[in-house]
């Protein structure tokens, strides 16, 4: 079924992406204890990989148009796609892990910031600001709003912190593919753009940046900088839109109400 060319699952459909979202979600906690000084960023994309075949999934951004990696690892100034290898973390360090399961079919995406050792002040305001814009997202992405009302919701919450959203990187609809419609903008106005109707299932996912939201990308073809070098932090959950309801498939074992400011296993 399809609205505005925008696939729409069932409730059997969401059953099954479920679970590729606990199989990510299970990815996201795991790799926690590897993030730490004297890490490669080459050694984490090993293990998510390893770890995702282990447990029956494919890791799906591995050779998607033409990314050799299972994991995106974007440190610091880095704000998406970043390139895993030789690069060593380092105390202070933000990572940022974007990754997506697929499993039976199904895929389940999710990116998670993380700070190697303890974070400084900017930093942690900057991981509060970008999971908070991103449950800001996900609770106005219901049945009955609007796509700008989630992109509004998400912008609001930035601004209180005083970071940028770095507009030209949205979230989008996924299921059978990793990348469906609708395109799910980080900044918007209320009561504007596409309906939010039950069945869909997105990506909220903004990229936060502590200084300007200007970006450029590296010579690797795949790395996207900010302009100004300042740090970046994510939050990228998979969420399913129901009547009555919308459900976060990526935070199944930990409940979005017990975690509004802060995210877990940080």
């Amino acid at each position: 079924m399809r609205e505005n060319n925008i696939p729409l699952k069932t409730s059997i459909d969401v059953i099954h992406q479920k679970k590729a979202c606990r199989l990510a979600e299970r990815i996201i906690k795991e790799v926690k204890n590897r993030i730490c000084a004297g890490v490669s960023t080459g050694e984490i994309n090993t293990f998510c990989e390893e770890k995702i075949l282990e447990l029956g999934g494919q890791p799906a951004l591995k050779g998607y148009r033409g990314f050799p990696a299972a994991v995106c690892t974007s440190v610091n100034n880095v704000a998406a796609h970043g390139m895993p290898g030789e690069y060593v973390l380092k105390e202070g360090d933000l990572i940022t892990l974007d990754l997506t399961v697929k499993l039976h079919g199904w895929h389940g995406d999710i990116a998670w910031t993380f700070c190697v050792g303890e974070a400084d002040a900017d930093s942690r305001r900057l991981i509060k600001a970008a999971w908070q814009a991103t449950m800001a997202g996900i609770q106005a992405a219901k049945a009955g709003n609007r796509l700008g009302d989630i992109g509004h919701a998400v912008k609001q919450v930035a601004d209180t912190y005083g970071c940028s959203v770095l507009e030209d990187l949205v979230g989008h609809g996924i299921g059978r593919d990793l990348h469906e419609e609708p395109i799910v903008l980080h900044f918007g106005a209320e009561g504007t753009g596409l309906p939010v109707v039950p069945g869909m299932v997105l990506t909220v996912e903004p990229i936060l940046a502590l200084g300007s939201k200007e970006m450029k990308r590296l010579g690797d073809g795949w790395s996207i900088l900010t302009e100004d070098n300042s740090k970046t932090a994510q939050y990228e959950h998979t969420i399913a839109v129901f009547g009555s309801r919308t459900e976060v498939l990526t935070l199944l074992e930990n409940s979005e109400d017990r975690h509004i400011d802060f995210p877990p296993f940080f």
